[in-house]
């Protein structure tokens, strides 16, 4: 069902009423009482704003008509207009539809005449122009003209820059009648030579109707008992409503430290001083964990206290990866964490989000875990498009689709989602894959970036050894128990946008290993370049994935134990002294890169491990080890500085490998350095 609603209409208003009948549909309308009083591009609610005319519209349209869900509106370029649109939809539960958006204006205006639009200029404002010659003009009798003048002058050929705007006078929405402009005046704003600006005043026109009319398509029950009541126009009177809106509670009123710290919460963080990780988890085992619910809340509560401990806000996160233990719980974990992360937490923009099924409960780690990427300004720019439109998914809450920050672009999960539709694409998860990297593209192009020029790339899937291989830079297949929505494959790439163009990303080439400094007895073999990937832009970033195989790790205890061992199955029952040996190899192995690539253990920004849950390992004892290694390295290099809390953090996975059909590492290492 189609209701019609006028919030922002100047000129041709007089004929707006029409289009009630001309449609069959009710048609709400309001004369604004507010001014543009809020400018900046992201909108917050603002007394006395236009906008809030469009929320006591629309609000009335709710509350006579309870059935309408959702909004469409016409932006294809324009993110003033697109944010306030759905900063409305958000308050008043609606879904914002906006097609259009992203649109090709020249295809765009092609397909609106070949549907039979009938559309004439009522306003002009633009180089080349004229009020007197192109007032009253149909659009597909500019059209020609208005490519030319693209050429001339780069105008917007649909007029999305303001360059002129329309009247409909037929479509194909209109079954009962079209308008026929009888007469109208031509009325001069401004006259200057460059680029007059005029309107058109409609003096007389009728509507003709059409042959066959079907008054009632698309009209339900509803809007039949409107119409019987006040007739097709409805006009909404009233002030705006200064309603104060539901806001989360502040850390002070939920904070109860006695029983955070009876629930055994942990954290660990990162030691760059400008953009760090946060992680935060709960070692609960399935008898004494409370629930999802009880333990997200737990987890967000302390991220929100460290955050304030450091001096920070939630303003101040670019990213979150959300762990949970159950997707079929998935919406009690989004009503969770929308009480904690909101817009009006958010000024700057909401951080991007992934969130994927974990085995948590199998190792220990409760039914909640939580990673916050946090900078130290507000210098991010944030991308959150809430419409759904054919350009890329929606993000329908506080998260975003990327995240923009000192030349990093941080990019939701991407799942393989048909955008109009919001349903996962058919064809399993090759399909899935392709059209997820189709929308992780569309997103990098409103950065002016590519995911060809992406340094990480990670795929998280749930359906082992049926994706097929991205050739990019450098890749992580992570084998995980279940994804939003059901699934197969959710991509989660980070790309460098450098702001001098002529910097390119790429693997540099290594420095020598003889002035090397030798750890625990490691010596530099060729075989150990085989066991990581790096993405390294020189002194600005060090991106790199290692994997340690069965393979590896008898290699790593051969050397350990000056002789060949057995090649048995490690991946089930690898000894605590062997996994001791091996945490060890991965610190020294990315210790060298480091200092090969001059880069320091504070330069980190996030440092995961990822191990299966048959490694037969105890989370605590995998902790420990790694703890224990760096402490070690402190100790022999003063290379990294050890603080309360540790700065990686362990992350249960089912497998994790280079390939779609390998994935059954020992254990996996994601590094992610940045330098200021």
């Amino acid at each position: 069902m189609w209701i019609w609603c006028i919030a922002y209409v100047q000129v041709g208003h007089q004929i707006i009423v029409s289009y009630a009948e001309c449609m069959g549909v009710p048609l709400f309308r309001r004369r604004i009482q507010g001014s543009p009083r809020h400018q900046k591009l992201g909108y917050r609610m603002t007394p006395g704003d236009e906008v809030e005319d469009m929320f006591v519209l629309l609000n009335e349209v709710k509350r006579q008509i309870p059935s309408v869900t959702a909004v469409s509106s016409g932006a294809i370029a324009s993110d003033y207009q697109r944010l306030r649109v759905e900063s409305v939809c958000s308050r008043l539960g609606l879904v914002s539809l906006a097609y259009l958006w992203k649109q090709d204006q020249s295809l765009l205006l092609q397909e609106m005449m070949t549907n039979g639009i009938v559309a004439i200029t009522v306003k002009v404002a633009a180089m080349g122009l004229d009020p007197r010659k192109h007032l009253g003009k149909d659009i597909e009798f500019l059209k020609s003209y208005l490519h030319k003048l693209k050429e001339l002058y780069g105008i917007n050929v649909c007029g999305e820059g303001g360059e002129y705007e329309t009247l409909t006078l037929d479509c194909p929405l209109f079954v009962n009648a079209r308008i026929v402009l009888d007469g109208f005046k031509i009325v001069m704003h401004s006259s200057e030579a460059v680029a007059p600006v005029g309107i058109l005043h409609p003096l007389a026109f009728h509507l003709e109707n059409k042959a066959e009319s079907c008054s009632s398509s698309g009209i339900d029950e509803t809007s039949e008992t409107c119409k019987q009541k006040v007739g097709f126009v409805f006009e909404v009177q009233g002030d705006c409503l200064h309603r104060c809106e539901a806001t989360c509670q502040s850390a002070a009123e939920v904070t109860k430290l006695d029983e955070v710290a009876e629930r055994r919460l942990y954290i660990s963080r990162t030691k760059n001083h400008n953009t760090f990780s946060i992680c935060c988890w709960l070692q609960d085992s399935c008898e004494t964990s409370a629930g999802l619910q009880e333990d997200l809340e737990a987890v967000l509560r302390k991220i929100e206290l460290k955050l304030v401990e450091y001096g920070f806000g939630w303003e101040n996160v670019l990213y979150i990866h959300l762990y949970i233990s159950d997707m079929n719980k998935f919406s009690i974990a989004n009503e969770t964490y929308v009480r904690y992360i909101t817009q009006e937490k958010c000024p700057f923009g909401v951080p991007s989000r992934s969130t994927i099924e974990l085995p948590l409960l199998q190792v220990g780690l409760g039914n909640a875990y939580i990673e916050v990427l946090v900078a130290n300004d507000q210098s991010k720019r944030v991308l959150h498009v809430q419409s759904i439109s054919c350009w890329a998914p929606s993000c329908i809450g506080p998260y975003s689709q990327a995240t923009l920050h000192k030349e990093i672009l941080h990019m939701a999960g991407q799942l393989g989602l048909d955008p109009p539709t919001m349903t996962l694409c058919n064809g399993g998860a090759t399909a899935e894959l392709e059209q997820a990297l189709e929308n992780s593209e569309a997103v990098a192009q409103c950065f002016n970036c590519s995911i060809s020029t992406s340094a990480l790339l990670f795929l998280f899937t749930s359906d082992k050894g049926s994706i097929i291989k991205v050739p990019d830079p450098i890749f992580l297949y992570v084998l995980v128990p279940d994804l939003p929505k059901r699934a197969l494959v959710e991509v989660k790439p980070i790309l460098y946008v450098p702001e001098d163009a002529d910097v390119t990303t790429g693997t540099v080439q290594e420095l020598s290993c003889e002035r090397m400094p030798s750890y625990w007895g490691f010596q530099h073999a060729h075989w150990h370049d085989s066991c990581f990937q790096k993405c390294v832009v020189h002194g600005k970033i060090c991106a790199v994935i290692l994997c340690i195989t069965s393979e590896v790790v008898v290699k790593i205890c051969s050397e350990s134990l000056g002789g060949d061992q057995d090649n048995r199955d490690y991946q089930n029952s690898l000894q605590e002294r062997q996994m001791e040996r091996v945490s060890r190899f991965c610190i020294y192995l990315l210790d060298r890169l480091y200092m090969q690539n001059n880069f320091s253990w504070e330069d980190t920004q996030n440092l995961r491990f990822y191990f299966p849950t048959s490694l037969g390992v105890p989370v605590e004892a995998l902790s420990l080890m790694l703890t224990n290694a760096f402490n070690e390295l402190a100790e022999m290099g003063q290379r990294v500085k050890i603080g309360e809390d540790p700065i990686f953090n362990l992350v249960p996975v089912l497998g994790a490998g280079r390939s779609p059909t390998s994935m059954d590492d020992i254990i996996t290492c994601e590094l992610f350095a940045q330098k200021w």
